[in-house]
């Protein structure tokens, strides 16, 4: 079920306390490389992993979250069976980062439509404005790790 805050709720998915969130991203999106570079810096703790939307791993996380397969447009958080979309994705991230950024989870205050508007000009614009790569970039050996294989 969709929620206004940008959630989708998992009635029926195990919660999973403990485990770290996976961050679903575009995996020929150069400016969502560059996101998942800036979060693999501040996250010390590997709080996080990842997988490409694209990936076997993405598409199955979606099809679990009954989103849409074909949406590489969005950035999705999946934390202890919930689905978190956009800006509602994003602060939550920067909640758990080090640093000033857990700073900026306090723009939850701002009306998700307003947050989602200015995020969606950023996703429809991205690859005009930092490009695209056809091939998935593939992390170094050293965090390889943090990113989910095939089915996860």
């Amino acid at each position: 079920m969709q929620v206004d805050k940008g959630e989708v709720e998992m009635n029926d998915s195990p919660k999973v306390n403990g485990e770290p969130a996976v961050l679903l991203i575009d995996g020929h999106c150069m400016l969502c490389s560059g996101i998942t570079q800036f979060v693999i810096k501040r996250d010390p703790h590997a709080r996080f992993r990842f997988a490409a939307l694209q990936s076997e791993a993405g598409q199955k996380l979606l099809l679990e979250g009954n989103l849409p397969q074909d949406d590489f447009h969005t950035f999705v958080m999946v934390e202890d069976g919930q689905y978190y979309l956009k800006s509602e994705a994003a602060l939550r991230v920067f909640r758990k980062l080090k640093g000033f950024w857990p700073l900026l989870y306090a723009c939850r205050a701002v009306p998700v439509s307003w947050r989602n508007r200015v995020y969606d000009a950023i996703a429809y614009n991205r690859n005009r404005l930092f490009g695209r790569s056809e091939e998935c970039l593939l992390p170094g050996p050293d965090i390889r790790a943090r990113f989910l294989n095939g089915g996860h």
